[in-house]
């Protein structure tokens, strides 16, 4: 079976507006601490793509443009949701 045929769809696509969701405990890394500065606020896919560790299941990573200078962050599908207004 190829690769393509075992890869679950994104829940995301590009244009779509997703909400922020706050990452780990304060302070615990530059990029947690980057992604809670914007939890809560609304943003729009910009791009995505999947990353497979060894033989591990696929992961899908979305770059999101957010805030008022659209700065565009990295986050992991379970960092956002969609935003349904």
């Amino acid at each position: 079976m190829a690769m393509q045929e075992k890869r679950a769809k994104p829940k995301y696509v590009v244009g779509q507006k997703v909400i922020i969701q706050p990452v780990g405990e304060q302070g615990a890394t530059q990029r947690e601490n980057e992604i809670n500065q914007y939890a809560g606020e609304v943003g729009e896919v910009s791009n995505y793509y999947w990353i497979n560790p060894r033989n591990s299941q696929i992961f899908y990573m979305y770059n999101v443009k957010v805030g008022e200078q659209k700065k565009e962050i990295a986050v992991y599908e379970d960092e956002i949701e969609p935003c349904l207004s």
